[in-house]
């Protein structure tokens, strides 16, 4: 299977989850400034949405959007530590996450990574987003992941979108829990892994 990618981007997500199931993935980087692949290839022809991540299968079928590449690797490697079981509460659960955090906190990034946007539009997305994350750092209360003891493809995401805070203003240095919860998951040798394969740490 081929992922993909642009070096941290909401990609990096089923990145994590393919190393935290032992899934070799041959990786693609795109330039989303250009929509160009490594090689050159304009990426609205192998994906005309023209987002990452993308996964080509090997049977030549395809799949867009990060949460469901994430749940299809996890059921590929028939992963039930990191998406429990087709019909369980517990999996419904980490769905629920999921669905939060696209709906939630990865759209609200974008009018801030917008340089289009307006100072008082930028204002509003922040303080947004610096309420939502109060709120996910007290679901993390007593709790070493999202639902619990187990890591999942909703950490995975989380991580991800948490970490964009950094590049555009928003302080979530004060979320004791969620501070806890990132450095948690960074220690993780599969995060480190997909992490180094981005070049995004030594």
């Amino acid at each position: 299977m081929k992922l993909y990618f642009a070096a941290g981007a909401c990609s990096l997500a089923p990145h994590i989850v393919a190393k935290e199931a032992d899934i070799n993935l041959t990786l693609e980087r795109v330039d989303l400034a250009t929509h160009k692949t490594a090689d050159g290839t304009d990426f609205y022809t192998i994906n005309p949405k023209g987002s990452v991540p993308f996964l080509l299968l090997d049977n030549g079928e395809y799949l867009s959007e990060g949460p469901i590449i994430c749940q299809y690797l996890a059921d590929f490697a028939q992963n039930t530590s990191l998406i429990p079981a087709a019909g369980s509460m517990a999996r419904y659960r980490v769905m629920e996450w999921q669905n939060y955090i696209t709906s939630e906190l990865h759209k609200s990034f974008s009018p801030l990574f917008n340089p289009t946007s307006s100072a008082d539009t930028k204002a509003e997305f922040s303080a947004a987003l610096a309420r939502k994350f109060t709120w996910v750092s007290a679901q993390l209360d007593g709790k070493a992941y999202l639902t619990g003891e187990q890591f999942t493809v909703a950490d995975a995401y989380l991580f991800v979108v948490s970490n964009w805070t950094k590049y555009v203003g928003v302080d979530i240095s004060g979320h004791a829990n969620l501070q806890q919860f990132l450095q948690r998951v960074a220690a993780r040798p599969a995060v480190y892994a997909a992490l180094k394969e981005e070049g995004l740490v030594a």
